[in-house]
């Protein structure tokens, strides 16, 4: 290599990166104040704190000036956290989660919003919904379907039950390990939530074919058992090792690659159309013949494409059901207005469960 093009020297390229950091601080300083002002004019007009709608603007626009070399998804990380540090600046958000702290849905929660919101840990998956109905959580996350083990069933049940308005949806990476301070060979206990092991079966059988599977209430539960037992080890994520100070023995144990959970993030406002949204939806048939295919029917001839079904029991009486589906349309879209009109005169019950910004990119 000649000299015209050797590199420059390591102390030279440290000085250059510190006067960059120096200048990205006062940029994110000179933007904390414009987002003060922000929240004083949120508060004055009673706008909502967290805006998807603004927040899809806000990255999309980032990925979209990016000239590289990183890469779209770390862009989109640091403005997450950028517009994290944002709301507590305006108000410190509140964000109801299914835990123990280290659950999936904890992770999620961290990647979607940042790490400068407020968690609020509950039991259960209606308890996260619950919080945010009652109005002591600003929003929540739910997990609602999972790439290799489908809908959760939960969820559903408590999305019908009660009245909250689905405003975002985030698409996160699932990545499991195996978590244990005991070695592999003494392993004789795992613990872990059903659904994970749905998503390891065939791996656990082959690499700890002596050792039994217990289900346990979460993934993050999980960890703390296996922290407290000698010869047990957890299936969860990384993170969750991390919190509570689990070894990792092994990781990306999921049994098919490109495992991502979808989650839906709650409120109680509607969200604005931002021209490339979904709807959420579930409705009750008329008990007449051909009932379920005149309402799909309802969609497809507003050329309207539904991405997702599901059939949950009514609870109501025997072999009566309720669906879910999304459209990929915002309620009010003309399109969608016409395709609801016409699958309403098709249903008992139809409900709207919120129409969101659709998601771009696995976090």
């Amino acid at each position: 290599m000649t000299d015209e093009h050797a590199p420059r020297q390591l102390s030279e390229l440290r000085q250059l990166i510190d006067s960059v950091d120096e200048k990205l601080v006062f940029l994110l300083a000179e933007r904390a104040h414009l987002v003060v002002e922000v929240g004083q004019a949120k508060r004055h007009e009673q706008v909502p704190i967290y805006a998807p709608n603004r927040e899809r603007a806000v990255i999309e626009r980032a990925v979209a000036r990016n000239p590289g070399p990183l890469g779209a998804r770390t862009i989109e990380a640091i403005f997450r956290e950028i517009m994290s540090g944002s709301f507590a600046l305006e108000r410190p958000l509140r964000v109801a989660a299914l835990g123990p702290a280290g659950s999936f849905s904890h992770l999620a929660t961290v990647r979607h919003f940042g790490s400068s919101v407020e968690t609020a840990f509950v039991g259960t998956i209606e308890d996260v919904v619950v919080e945010v109905a009652a109005g002591r959580c600003d929003h929540g996350l739910i997990p609602y379907e999972n790439s290799s083990a489908g809908s959760i069933h939960e969820t559903l049940d408590a999305l019908m039950a009660h009245k909250v308005s689905i405003r975002a949806e985030s698409l996160v990476a699932v990545r499991l390990a195996l978590l244990s301070n005991s070695a592999p060979d003494a392993i004789r206990r795992v613990y872990s939530k059903p659904q994970a092991f749905l998503q390891c079966r065939q791996w656990c059988a082959r690499v700890l074919p002596k050792a039994q599977l217990i289900a346990d209430s979460s993934t993050s539960a999980a960890v703390m058992r296996a922290c407290e037992e000698e010869g047990s080890a957890a299936v969860a994520s990384e993170f969750a090792g991390q919190l509570h100070g689990v070894r990792t023995l092994y990781d990306g144990i999921e049994d098919r690659a490109g495992n991502v959970t979808r989650f839906l993030v709650i409120g109680r406002e509607p969200v604005p159309q931002t021209g490339n949204d979904k709807s959420t939806i579930w409705f009750a048939l008329s008990d007449r013949p051909g009932a379920l295919v005149s309402v799909l029917d309802a969609f497809r001839c507003e050329g309207i494409n539904l991405s997702h079904i599901e059939k949950r029991p009514s609870g109501d009486a025997h072999w009566d059901y309720v669906f879910f589906i999304d459209a990929v349309a915002h309620e009010l879209d003309e399109t969608m207005k016409r395709a609801l009109a016409q699958a309403r005169s098709h249903c008992a019950r139809l409900s709207v469960l919120g129409s969101y910004p659709r998601a771009e990119r696995v976090l």
